[in-house]
């Protein structure tokens, strides 16, 4: 790490992090073919997302939900400086970010749940139950889409690569405008 660099995200957020990436891709891929998979993908999923919860808490600072999920009106206020092209880098999760963390944890929670439900004998043969599972999972594939939209938008417009960030846990130091 060079002096221009700081810590972000620790080994954990990573690691629950591209966990999560691979479960749900894992689940996407065969949830036509490969039944047991598909399964276990969704509770390797649903584990991460409760371990995430309890991270979210007690982590170290970027890690706590405190620390990047901004009330209503500072989501409001960061999206029009988007629009303006004025939007402050922030070290942690921008106001959209910690939207979009909350948005892909409570989504992906409840594509489990379902998905859970439906291994139960109650709910095997139950048609709503597997079509809202069904939709959910379209959802969140398209969820995931503008979260990659938004992390190459914003690695291009601060100039720094929030992929490879996510990676090595560094990011730039802060700057003078910058949110820390």
């Amino acid at each position: 790490m060079t002096n221009s660099e700081i810590k972000v995200w620790d080994i954990l957020v990573r690691i629950f992090h591209w966990g999560l990436v691979s479960s749900f891709a894992l689940a996407w891929i065969t949830a036509e073919n490969w039944e047991d998979m598909h399964i276990w993908a969704g509770f390797a999923a649903a584990a991460l997302i409760g371990f995430r919860l309890f991270w979210g808490l007690v982590g170290p600072k970027y890690a706590r939900f405190t620390q990047f999920v901004r009330g209503p009106k500072a989501t409001k206020k960061y999206a029009r400086a988007i629009v303006r092209g004025q939007e402050p880098r922030y070290i942690g999760h921008n106001p959209l970010g910690g939207l979009m963390v909350l948005a892909l944890l409570a989504g992906l929670s409840l594509t489990a749940w379902t998905g859970w439900l439906i291994t139960l004998p109650a709910y095997k043969k139950s048609g709503w139950v597997e079509g809202f599972h069904e939709i959910m999972a379209g959802f969140m594939l398209t969820m995931v889409v503008i979260h990659i939209v938004g992390v190459v938008y914003a690695s291009l417009r601060h100039k720094e690569n929030l992929a490879r960030a996510m990676v090595t846990g560094k990011k730039q130091s802060a700057g003078p405008d910058d949110v820390a």
